[in-house]
């Protein structure tokens, strides 16, 4: 009895398995029919199509064959029917959930999709019911979600326009695997799992519905979605395909090797191999299933490697980043948005954090539109304490609003500037400063713009304000400012840079002119108020006693004018200009300890203290008085005007009026009936009317027709659509109104025509300006231009280009620069004559001998690394190994520039916004913010220049270069030291000495006589016959000594020595009788003849 029940339960068993067997055949079957058929009926129209085209174009015929074309819309006749063309527009633009009916649609699928995910799920719990004969309840339910993705599908098919590739996309995969099985199962009574795991490919689709459901909206949002998507797709889908195979076995053993396995167990063994675990207690045990493990593995691997900690990582960021940033009362901050990568980062901090070396108590924000990348967030965690980081967008409110920008004491703007598209990179950043202003006015904003014609547009911002400390550093206006300056005066471009440049790097010197060098390098831009001891006291007086008394130097001063109440900055100002109350001055010193004494200095406690270290606050009653004295208003009328000018009846004084509307109108008239000159609207640069490009265009062949002598020749390359370098930059300083007509130099461009007809309208307007058709590469061109008898050759660096290796971004200067120094001008030693003719000074002990000497020549590095190609091509002996470009031996020769120390300004500008003031004058001839901010007012107020005013446009300083025997100081004795020829100078002409351009050394093996840069000598610095001296020259000052003309001054006294030297404030001031004064002939002199501020 048993025995035959028994037999019976295994035949009914066996039946059962047979019909899992046939049932998995049909399902199977009815996907890879549908699959295979309607590709091989796809492909069979694809390839009519093509015959019915070749018969077309023989016999004009096969018009219907193409109806069921699945080749583009456009070849397609059916197209040309509008109605087939109406509803096939209208399908795309639902199915691309452009409206929202195709929102509600896509939405709708996606959710349907999940919902039959669930039903999978849930028939999954029991394998061994995978095939049943009883009715399912959820049968009915799958049906009809399958049944609305069956139309979904349709929809698809008709809009795509090439159907075989529509054919063998993922979701149609998806949809062809799992919706024929499920009419199938409902047809036969009998639910099979199957192929119904690959809906979980369908969650791929889950970053686009939280799109449109607007629920991620940030970048690292949707990459989060979708490695997430990816990762859980991925996780289900083999889960499935585990859960198929080992519960139906292999098939080739009739499913002998099956096993029972729940979907929690084949995630549970999916999980195990991807984390690469491997437990043991859950395998695969049919061929398929290990098989499907081995291939798994390894992609497993690659997708947990990459997938998992980035994951992690956006998630962990998201939370960290995106916070806000609590300002705390009493605490400062300031927020720096704009280009913030690991090299920006690193170059502001390493300035920003140099300024106040051991006392940091500004906080920094910074605000960047991306997650920082692994390098800046180890640099942002070394210097966890006083530096945040914050994800967002300065274009925001309420990114603006994270990082509290209203509490901020102000707001920095970096930009990128080795970027390929500059005009860009100036407009986004200038849509910050809108964005910044909108949300708060009273932000103090310090910008980088590349481009200087677009610092037009910060200044028509209504909420922008200088005098709020609002800031423009103009890349292309200081660099190619620098670069001109180096143009005028050989070596004053790197006297200037080395003033603004930090050096800290160990340096072992090899040779004394190395030891001199890194000495100077110590030296600084500084401000300080000063005492009210040099109240009334004249700048001569006070540039004296500083230097003397409290071993500083003093080289301008703020100014307060007295018909406006803008203050300007004056360099070097004359006798007639005296201090006022808390005067800011402009130090070159060491340290900003040093420059106390200024602010301390008493002249009744410290009147016999001898050690400028002495010198600290003082509690006298003198001082108090003086504290609590008002400044001394004391007007002087300019030496270049009479003292009875201002007597003159109201007749001239209108007539003053009607020259001074004329200069606003766009010409400066000229002051001296003389003098000839066009000056601009503004009298600080010279001007002509418009001229011509063709004008001005120079020919090879006509060499003969433009002998150029004492000029300068500008390296040029571009094209016709690479960014402008902004050429006016360089000219401005170069056309200076502190410059006589005569004493201009002719610039004369080399480079391609195409690009200098982009420029030409920044150019026009200048006179004494050529251009050479060509590069600098020829050396037919360079010929072409007389360099061998220019007075200094610029090579420009190109403009930026598309991202490419750094090194290779001066590729063109430095072939350049090496074409150039090949060239040799041989000649004798010059005649006295012939020296002044020439730029480059040359002291030679060899007089009569035949040599060789190099073009002079300045090169601009994008790169500062790039140095060493610069100093392999000049062959220097003793350069400073392995150090930065500052260290090098041709950056202390004046040979060689490099911008890139221009980004430590912006820290400079938030400290201490009057240095870059400073800086701004002295390198582009004169303009500065102050003086733009000045000139809006006098238009505003009728301001006209008078004879009592002493911010005369044209009458300022000039930067230039004296010898010690062929000039005026020849005549200071003593000098021995460079500080009696300071006083001395100082003294007898109102000339400023500020350093030296010495020999390297006077041996045989430097003929070519190069010299090295001295910034701010010591007092007891003893000098050499050979030296040139930078200094400051008033304009109205005759430096030399000419055969033709002689040179008379009225006898002064000579200069006192150091030691005899101890109180200036005890002399009485010069009756102006009493100042020395240059002789007519000479001041005539110096206006006609084609003189320099340097000798040759």
């Amino acid at each position: 009895m048993f025995h035959s029940h028994l037999g019976n339960l295994n035949e009914k068993e066996v039946e059962e398995k047979s019909c899992n067997i046939e049932i998995q055949g049909a399902f199977i079957l009815s996907s890879c029919v549908t699959f295979f058929g309607g590709l091989i009926i796809l492909v069979i129209f694809r390839v009519i199509l093509k015959i019915t085209k070749k018969w077309q174009s023989i016999n004009h015929s096969g018009a219907i064959l193409k109806l069921f074309s699945s080749g583009r819309s456009g070849l397609n006749p059916l197209r040309r029917f509008y109605f087939y063309r109406v509803f096939h527009d209208r399908i795309e633009v639902l199915l691309s959930a452009q409206t929202f009916v195709g929102r509600v649609l896509v939405i709708l699928v996606f959710v349907l999709s999940i919902g039959s995910l669930i039903i999978y799920f849930i028939n999954s719990t029991d394998p061994t019911g995978m095939c049943s004969t009883s009715e399912d309840k959820t049968l009915s339910v799958d049906l009809s979600f399958n049944a609305f993705f069956s139309f979904y599908f349709g929809l698809r098919f008709w809009a795509a326009d090439d159907k075989i590739k529509f054919w063998l996309e993922m979701n149609s995969i998806v949809d062809i695997f799992t919706i024929p099985p499920t009419f199938i199962s409902y047809y036969l009574k009998s639910n099979w799992l199957g192929f119904r795991f690959l809906r979980a490919l369908r969650l791929l689709e889950l970053p686009k519905i939280l799109q449109i459901l607007h629920v991620i909206k940030s970048s690292n949002s949707v990459k989060l979605s979708k490695l997430m998507s990816i990762v859980l797709s991925t996780w289900f889908t083999a889960a499935g395909f585990l859960h198929l195979v080992e519960n139906s076995g292999d098939p080739w053993l009739n499913g002998r090797n099956s096993q029972s396995m729940s979907y929690f167990e084949s995630i549970y063994l999916v999980t195990a191999t991807m984390s690469t675990v491997g437990f043991g207690d859950v395998v695969a045990k049919t061929s398929l299933g290990r098989t499907f493990i081995v291939f798994f593995s390894l992609g497993s691997l690659i997708l947990f490697a990459n997938c998992i900690p980035e994951m992690v990582e956006l998630f962990t960021n998201r939370r960290k980043y995106t916070k806000s940033y609590e300002a705390v009362k009493g605490k400062k901050f300031i927020v720096v948005c704009g280009n913030i990568t690991i090299d920006s980062v690193t170059a502001f901090l390493r300035n920003f954090l140099r300024h106040r070396s051991g006392e940091i108590n500004t906080e920094i924000v910074f605000l960047g539109e991306a997650p920082p990348s692994l390098e800046l967030e180890t640099l942002l965690k070394c210097n966890l304490s006083f530096t945040t980081f914050v994800c967002g967008s300065a274009l925001k409110f309420e990114d603006l609003k994270r990082v509290s920008v209203e509490s901020a004491e102000a707001c920095l703007i970096l930009a990128n500037s080795l970027c390929s598209d500059l005009h860009a990179e100036d407009i986004s950043n200038i849509m910050r400063v809108l964005s910044i202003k909108n949300y708060n006015s009273q932000t103090r904003i310090i910008i980088q713009i590349l481009q200087s014609h677009n610092k037009a547009f910060l200044s028509k911002i209504p909420t922008w304000n200088w005098s709020a400390g609002d800031n423009i550093i103009c890349f292309a206006e200081l660099k190619l400012g620098f670069i001109a300056q180096g143009c005028l005066v050989p070596g004053l471009c790197t006297f200037l840079t080395t003033l603004f440049i930090e050096q800290n790097q160990k340096v072992f010197p090899k040779h004394s002119w190395q030891k001199y060098f890194l000495n100077s390098l110590k030296n600084k831009i500084l401000t300080q108020r000063l005492s009210d001891a040099f109240t009334g006291m004249t700048f001569p007086e006070v540039c004296r006693l500083c230097f003397v008394k409290l071993h500083l130097m003093l080289i301008a001063i703020q100014h307060k004018s007295v018909f406006h109440n803008c203050r300007s900055l004056i360099l070097n100002p004359p006798a007639q200009v005296r201090l006022d109350k808390d005067t800011l001055g402009f130090f070159i010193a060491e340290s900003s300890q040093a420059v106390k004494r200024a602010f301390f200095y008493c002249s009744h406690c410290h009147k016999d203290v001898h050690n400028p270290e002495l010198i600290e606050k003082c509690g006298c009653k003198t001082r108090s008085q003086e504290e609590l004295t008002g400044p001394a208003m004391v007007v002087v009328k300019s030496s270049t005007s009479c003292i009875s000018e201002c007597q003159d009846s109201a007749r001239e004084q209108e007539s003053s009026l009607s020259i001074a509307s004329l200069k606003n109108r766009g010409i400066m008239v000229s002051d001296t009936p003389e003098d000839s000159d066009q000056l601009d609207s503004s009298g600080m640069f010279h001007w002509c009317r418009s001229t011509p490009l063709d004008k001005v265009v120079l020919k090879r062949t006509d060499k003969s027709k433009h002998e150029f002598r004492d000029h300068i020749v500008a390296c040029v390359f571009g094209d016709a659509h690479s960014a402008l370098v902004g050429l006016r930059n360089f000219v401005m300083p170069l056309r200076a109104s502190n410059y006589t007509r005569q004493e201009l130099k002719d610039i004369v461009f080399i480079g391609p025509l195409e690009y200098f007809h982009r420029e030409w309208r920044f150019l026009r307007n200048f006179p004494q300006i050529y251009i050479m058709p060509g590069s600098a590469l020829y050396t037919g061109d360079l010929h072409a231009v007389n360099i061998e008898q220019c007075s200094m050759c610029a090579v420009l660096a190109a403009p930026s280009k598309p991202p490419s290796s750094q090194i290779l971004v001066d590729t063109e200067t430095i072939m350049a620069t090496l074409n150039i120094q090949s060239l040799r001008v041989s000649g004798p030693t010059q005649r006295p004559s012939e020296l002044e003719a020439k730029a480059v000074p040359t002291f030679s002990k060899h007089e009569g001998k035949r040599r060789y000497q190099q073009i002079p020549i300045l090169t601009e590095l994008k790169n500062p690394s790039n140095i060493h190609f610069i100093e392999q091509i000049g062959g220097l002996d003793g350069a400073l190994k392995g150090t930065s470009l500052h260290l090098s031996t041709s950056f202390s020769t004046g040979t060689v520039f490099s911008g890139n120390f221009l980004d430590s300004l912006l820290a400079t500008a938030f400290y201490n916004y009057h240095v870059l003031e400073l800086l701004q004058m002295l390198v582009t001839g004169g303009i500065s913010s102050q003086m733009e901010q000045c000139l809006v007012k006098e238009k505003h107020y009728g301001f006209h220049e008078g004879c009592a005013t002493v911010l005369s446009g044209r009458a300022r300083c000039k930067l230039g270069l004296l010898s010690l025997d062929k000039t005026i100081l020849s005549d200071i004795k003593p000098r021995k030291t460079f500080g009696q020829l300071f006083c001395g100078s100082l003294d007898n002409y109102g000339i400023l000495c500020v350093g030296l351009y010495r020999v390297m050394d006077e041996g045989e093996h430097n003929l070519e006589n190069k010299r090295f840069v001295i910034t701010r000598p010591a007092n007891e610095f003893h000098l050499l016959p050979s030296d040139l001296v930078f200094c400051a020259i008033p304009f109205s000052t005759t430096c030399y000594k000419t055969k033709e003309i002689p040179y008379k001054l009225e006898k002064v006294p000579s200069a006192q020595t150091l030691d005899d030297i101890t109180n200036v404030m005890a002399m009485a001031p010069e009756s102006p009788e009493q100042l020395p004064k240059v002789s007519t002939v000479a001041e005539k002199t110096s206006q006609h003849l084609s003189s320099r501020v340097y000798p040759s």
